[in-house]
C-alpha cells in the first residue's frame, strides 16, 4: 500500500510517499515555490525515486486548509484527480494540524500560524495527549493582536510555522519554532476517506475578489 501526501498550503511545497507506515522519500522546499509548476514534476521525481508508478498509488493525502488560496487550490486540485483516476482512497488534514504535528514529543501548547496577510493569521491550538495530536480551539481567521491577547496568559504557548518569522516583533513575549511543513506528519491525521467529488479547500474566509464583490452587493442593496 503506498501513499502520496501532499502539502502546497503556504509557500514552502511538502510532498511524501509512504509505504503502509514506513517512509520513503520526501521533499519540502525551503523558497517560495510556484506550485501550478513544480507540484507534479515533484510528485513524478518521487515515484521515480522509489521505483513505483502512480496506479501503486492506494492512498492521497492533502492538507485541505486554511492557507494559500492559490496553494490550496492547486493542491487539492491534483489530489483530487490523481485519487479519482487512479480509484485511490482520498484524504484531507487540516494544514494548521500537520504543521503542528512536526513538533513531537512536546506538552507545549502549539498555536501554528500562518500569514494571511493585513495584520491576519490563520491560527489554531494543538497540544499531545495521550500520544494524540488534540484540537484545544477550532482553526480560525484571526487578527494576530486578538490571538496574542487571547493566549497571553497561557503558560508554555509556541508558536510555530514558517511565517512567524515574518512577526518577530509581536511575537517577541513569546516562543517562538520556525516551522518547514513535513508532508509525511499527515499520514498519521488523515481521518477517513473522503468523497472525491464533494471534496474540497477549507479557506476560513472569502478571497479579497470574492469580499469585494460581497460588499458591491451590499452597497447596493442599502
Amino acid at each position: 500500500m503506498y501513499s502520496l501526501l501532499i502539502d502546497s498550503s503556504n509557500q514552502p511545497l511538502a510532498v511524501a510517499l509512504m509505504k503502509e507506515d514506513e517512509l520513503l522519500v520526501t521533499y519540502t522546499s525551503s523558497v517560495k515555490q510556484n506550485h501550478s509548476v513544480q507540484l507534479m514534476p515533484q510528485v513524478a521525481a518521487l515515484l521515480e525515486t522509489a521505483n513505483i508508478t502512480p496506479q501503486d498509488l492506494t492512498n492521497i493525502v492533502v492538507a485541505q486548509g486554511p492557507g494559500s488560496y492559490t496553494g490550496l487550490r492547486i493542491g487539492v486540485t491534483v489530489a483530487k484527480t490523481l485519487a479519482y483516476t487512479l480509484n485511490a482512497n482520498l484524504y484531507g488534514v487540516s494544514s494548521l494540524k500537520a504543521l503542528a504535528a512536526t513538533l513531537q514529543y512536546t506538552d507545549r501548547l502549539i498555536i501554528p500560524i500562518m500569514n494571511a496577510r493585513r495584520e491576519h493569521v490563520y491560527a489554531g491550538a494543538y497540544q499531545w495527549q495521550d500520544g494524540q495530536l488534540q484540537s484545544i480551539n477550532a482553526d480560525q481567521y484571526i487578527a494576530l493582536s486578538d490571538l496574542i491577547d487571547r493566549v497571553k496568559d497561557e503558560p508554555n504557548v509556541l508558536f510555530v510555522g514558517e511565517d512567524v518569522r515574518q512577526f518577530e516583533t509581536q511575537l517577541q513575549a513569546f516562543d517562538v519554532q520556525p516551522m518547514l511543513p513535513k508532508a509525511e506528519v499527515m499520514w498519521q491525521h488523515k481521518g477517513e476517506p473522503q468523497n472525491v467529488h464533494s471534496f474540497s479547500p477549507q479557506y476560513l474566509k472569502l478571497s479579497e475578489a470574492e469580499q469585494n464583490w460581497l460588499n458591491q452587493q451590499n452597497s447596493k442593496t442599502n
